[in-house]
């Protein structure tokens, strides 16, 4: 069955809100500039990082980002506005305090070299300077670092999370023959392009309408439960596809909604995205949400702890490895053709290792 492409987010600063996109170039990290920046709070008593996410530090849902292109300079920044009250003031800001110009690709060379973890995967990253420290620690009440990757890179811990190659999926006669022509260099060469920015422990995830239809049909006031909060990369609806039916999604190719015999662009879909308590974060207060909207993972832990990995925790949405990692990228719009091209027998099990 055919769906459509229906949103498209990009996170420069990783756990701060989205940016919706009409458009995105994908390429073998996922999404351009996705996840390139991330907070890290500093130990007062040991100065040790720790990883600031919207489980443990709710206020980073106060903070918007903008991409925005200077055509004097030609330079392309992330301006960051904070929605709230700043901790350190007591008060509400103006604006030109409330806002804070990020290049989206600095210059590394006057920059410190800093390392750090997250989910047990470590990266060289680069702090990015005293003033940006300071901005994000008045407002979110903590000592605070931001850090640019850079030509940093994360290894993919999961075994299972890592695509596989076309060899593999295609079967023993295709990997016979494959091996004959010398072709499974190729295998190699995708293998050690599965490297992850700051994104959890994939460069894409995926997600479907159709299921959050049935998490909104589970509240009396549902429709305020919207998709930002399960931070996509790709959303995807259409008829044929049932609710949670991208358990066992294994592929999906995109195309040009208007480009018949366009190239398909495939997503290798590698594993479940396993929730934790930042569903229920209020992006209008950056505290936990009262009522029930504050009990979004506690209803979906009823019914969608799937995995069998990870099984205290629900599932939603699918993460995805891009299958281009030998080009320059693929474009990917609102309104694109979306095609299930391969289903999974059995359940992804998760496999990352302490997470």
């Amino acid at each position: 069955m055919t769906m459509k492409v229906t949103a498209l987010y990009v996170y420069p600063i990783k756990a701060l809100r989205g940016i919706e996109l009409k458009s995105a170039q994908i390429g073998p990290q996922g999404i351009d500039y996705d996840r390139r920046f991330m907070l890290y709070e500093v130990r007062p008593s040991t100065g040790e990082l720790k990883k600031i996410q919207l489980d443990s530090h709710p206020l980073c849902a106060l903070f918007d980002q903008q991409i925005v292109h200077f055509p004097g300079d030609g330079e392309s920044s992330i301006i960051v506005r904070f929605l709230g009250i700043c901790p350190a003031q007591g008060s509400a800001t103006n604006d030109e305090e409330n806002s804070l110009k990020v290049s989206l690709e600095p210059d590394t060379g006057s920059l410190s070299r800093v390392e750090v973890v997250l989910h047990d995967s470590p990266a060289s990253a680069y702090r990015m300077g005293d003033s940006y420290d300071a901005w994000f620690s008045q407002r979110l009440g903590v000592p605070t670092i931001l850090v640019y990757l850079g030509d940093g890179r994360r290894a993919v811990l999961g075994k299972t999370l890592l695509p596989k190659p076309k060899q593999q999926q295609e079967g023993w006669v295709s990997s016979l023959t494959s091996y004959i022509t010398g072709s499974l260099q190729g295998a190699s060469d995708a293998k050690s392009a599965s490297w992850l920015t700051f994104s959890d422990v994939a460069p894409l995830l995926v997600a479907s309408e159709s299921s959050l239809r049935d998490v909104r049909s589970r509240f009396s006031e549902g429709d305020l439960i919207e998709m930002y909060r399960f931070r996509p990369n790709i959303v995807v609806d259409g008829e044929g596809e049932d609710a949670w039916a991208e358990d066992f999604w294994a592929e999906l190719a995109v195309s040009p909604a208007n480009g018949d015999g366009a190239e398909k662009h495939v997503l290798q879909l590698t594993g479940n995205c396993v929730r934790c308590i930042s569903l229920n974060v209020d992006y209008e207060t950056g505290k936990p949400a009262a009522g029930e909207l504050g009990e979004v993972l506690k209803r979906l832990m009823k019914d969608r702890r799937v995995d069998a990995g990870s099984k205290w925790s629900p599932v939603f949405g699918r993460y995805a490895f891009p299958d281009c990692c030998h080009t320059d990228g693929c474009t990917v719009s609102v309104g694109d053709h979306a095609e299930v091209t391969r289903r999974n027998t059995e359940r992804s099990v998760w496999d990352w290792p302490g997470l």
